[in-house]
């Protein structure tokens, strides 16, 4: 049976910067989490990040794979460099990945850690540029099919194939 990686935020745990939660009430959610497939992960806790603790935007739009390969930063509204919690916390979830086989991400988006469409671009006004943060990057890039909280439906779908071909 495949996991499912899923941000802890969207499953109620209040670990968000501002020390909240962004609880799905997706009845997908629930069945996966009745039939154990879930790996609940904060790849920022993880990385060592505290709750609550200052937004964080990767610098000037770079993108993932800049933060990923050294040459970008992520940064806090007071210029702190907080990208190797980003990184740490992102190589964390990889590593749960494949160690509970995950197949399927499910992760909160617009975040530098797990957004997978658009992060915030690093002005802290609110604007948003396209791409993926650093943990979606890099499960993406091991394969792992990820999608965002308005996406479960999808990945659902991903998840059926998967074990139809198994």
């Amino acid at each position: 049976m495949h996991k499912v990686m899923v941000s802890a935020c969207l499953m109620g745990r209040p670990v968000r910067y501002d020390g909240r939660a962004k609880t799905s009430e997706h009845p997908v959610l629930a069945r996966w989490r009745a039939e154990r497939r879930l790996v609940v992960f904060c790849p920022e806790v993880s990385g060592g990040l505290p709750v609550p603790r200052p937004p964080a935007e990767i610098a000037a739009g770079a993108g993932a794979r800049a933060v990923l390969d050294g040459t970008a930063a992520i940064r806090t509204p007071d210029g702190a460099d907080v990208t190797r919690y980003f990184t740490d916390g992102a190589r964390a979830a990889l590593a749960a990945a494949r160690e509970h086989g995950v197949a399927v991400a499910v992760l909160k988006e617009g975040s530098p850690s797990c957004g997978l469409h658009r992060v915030y671009d690093g002005s802290f006004t609110g604007s948003t540029v396209p791409g993926p943060g650093v943990t979606a990057r890099l499960l993406a890039d091991a394969g792992i099919a990820v999608f965002t909280e308005d996406e479960i439906d999808a990945a659902a779908a991903r998840l059926r194939a998967l074990e139809e071909r198994d």
